[in-house]
Order: C-alpha cells, then sequence, then structure tokens
C-alpha cells in the first residue's frame, strides 16, 4: 500500500506560517554559547526516515567531528498506520515497514548498540480510524496493546504518533472526541513503562491533549514541531505537563529547509531552552555539510559522514 509523504504536502502550505512564527520567538539575548553553557544535557535531534524509500540505518552514519558521538539521537520509522477494518482499529505495517521490522538485527540492533533510540511511527491511512475518535477506553486499550505488542516483540524503543491523513468519519467512524488520545497514552504507557512515547504535534489529537484534568504529557515522553522551516510560537505547543526539555520547537526538512535556516533553528533551540531538534528524510548518500549547519549551532561541532 503506497504511503502518502505527508511531510511534503504539509512544508509546501506552511511557510508563510511558519515565518510569521518565528518572529515572535526570536529576540535579542546570550549568545549560543552561552545558552549552550546553561544547558543540564545536549538538545536531543530526532529523525525521521521514510523508509518505503530509504533505509533506517542512515540514521547510524553521521558523528560529531568533535567526539565521534551519534548525530541522531532518535531514528523514526515512518511508517506504520493506523487501519480500520469496520469495527475497530489495527496496527497496519506496509511491506516495506514490516521489512524493517524483520531485519533489525541487521537495521536497528547496530544503532541501539551506539545509544541511539529507534521508534516506530504511526500515521493515519485515510480509513477514519485515528488516536483522537476511540469511542471508549475500551477501544484505547485494545489498540495501545497491539503497539506495545510490536515495540516488544522487535525489541524497538517506542512508538511515535502523528496524527494525518485519518480522515475522521470516513467508512462511518466517529469524529474526534475529548478523551480518545489521553486514554490512548495512558494505556500505552501502563504497557510500556520504561519506552519512548512521542507526539508529532499535529492533526485532532493536538488538540485534544487533556480530559477531566488529565493530561497527555504525563504519559508522552517528548513532542516536535511539524512544520518544516518554522519554529513554535511561545505557547503554539500547549501540552501540560511537559516543560521545554521535553520540546521541539524546530523543524527541517534535510536538503530541502535551507542550510541557513536550518541553523538559525538550531541556534534558537538552544538560545531557549528547547530540548528537541526535529528533522525529516534522511536518504542515502552524504549530507554532512548541510548536516554540520545544525550541529555546529547545537554541539558546537560539524558532522562526519561514516558511510
Amino acid at each position: 500500500m503506497a504511503l502518502p509523504l505527508s511531510r511534503r504536502t504539509i512544508l509546501r502550505g506552511a511557510a508563510a506560517a511558519a515565518a510569521g512564527a518565528t518572529g515572535l520567538a526570536a529576540g535579542v539575548g546570550e549568545s549560543t554559547a552561552q545558552a549552550t553553557s546553561r544547558h543540564h544535557r545536549r538538545v536531543r535531534t530526532t529523525c525521521y526516515v521514510e523508509v518505503n524509500n530509504h533505509s533506517i540505518a542512515n540514521v547510524g552514519k553521521y558523528v560529531l567531528e568533535s567526539d565521534g558521538r551519534p548525530v541522531f539521537d532518535i531514528g523514526l520509522i515512518f511508517a506504520a498506520n493506523i487501519n480500520y477494518d469496520g469495527k475497530q482499529a489495527y496496527l497496519y505495517n506496509n511491506p516495506q515497514v514490516q521489512a524493517t521490522l524483520d531485519n533489525v538485527r541487521t537495521l536497528v540492533r547496530p544503532l541501539q548498540a551506539r545509544g541511539i533510540k529507534v521508534l516506530l511511527s504511526v500515521l493515519g491511512n485515510h480509513q477514519g480510524a485515528g488516536f483522537a475518535n476511540f469511542p471508549d477506553r475500551r477501544a484505547a486499550r485494545a489498540f495501545a496493546i497491539q503497539l506495545a505488542s510490536t515495540v516488544h516483540r522487535y525489541g524497538l524503543d517506542g512508538i511515535d504518533f502523528d496524527d494525518e491523513w485519518a480522515e475522521y468519519g470516513t467508512n462511518g467512524t466517529s469524529q474526534p472526541n475529548d478523551w480518545s488520545f489521553v486514554y490512548l497514552c495512558q494505556e500505552l504507557r501502563r504497557r510500556m513503562p520504561h519506552k519512548i512515547i512521542s507526539m508529532y504535534y499535529i492533526g485532532p489529537s493536538s488538540e485534544h491533549v487533556v480530559y477531566n484534568g488529565l493530561s497527555a504529557g504525563r504519559f508522552l515522553d517528548d513532542v516536535v514541531y511539524p512544520y518544516y522551516g518554522g519554529y513554535a510560537a511561545p505557547g503554539e505547543i500547549d501540552v501540560p505537563c511537559l516543560s521545554r526539555k521535553e520540546i521541539g520547537a524546530a523543524a527541517i526538512w534535510l536538503e530541502n529547509t535551507d542550510p541557513d535556516r536550518a541553523k538559525q533553528l538550531a541556534q534558537w533551540t538552544v538560545r531557549d531552552g528547547y530540548g528537541y531538534y526535529n528533522a525529516y528524510d534522511l536518504q542515502e548518500g552524504d549530507h554532512s555539510e548541510y548536516i554540520s549547519a545544525f550541529t555546529t549551532a547545537l554541539y558546537g561541532s560539524g558532522a562526519r559522514y561514516t558511510g
């Protein structure tokens, strides 16, 4: 089944809005070096890989020139789907995603051995099922069990939610509700107490993160900004219980976002004390010159391609 290249579609319409958001976040203040010295830990760089066309192993091919540490802290297998069988939602892995999972020994374990976390990203699939319209806790629990079982079976480090392309209401499905996403995160956390649960901050799920005083942020490890080339305005990412250290306010599309812009977003990330920097669409080949544009700002070091 063909997977829609959602971020390419989003990017075309997002540039103007993102540019406006950056103006709100920018300001005169301390230097990047000064801001870096205040951090208790380095910014974590996440990287989504379209495994329909490219290998998740690419995430491990870049290191910092200064100390040889991997550039990318988290690699995301993009993407499995939430599908609908006419009665309930179920997890679907297309052939390329399944091939990646079947080859975790050669594709994923070497990354994990170097400290890189590998998550399975889950995306809507035009069938009406999404993270925001489970009718009750029982339905949310059933899907959480599928997610956790996949993580445990293949030895992954967690799950990422991307609430795009669900097309709520299709096939007689319901519209988004207030409780669904919170229940899903809570049920998944119960089954993955020591794994990562992350959120790509888009779609109805991002609009329903609190129910009866309970925030999905209690169960999430991080939330990242979705619009490539953009930077979140103050308060734009609103998930109670998460601090800036659990938020990525910048997003880039590798080799498509201007490298000077990628560097600037990295500088702002450090300056403003955010804990994540989000990159998308790592492909084969040596992209170290481009990647160095933002690693220099984030970590004070260029990047080297190891092949």
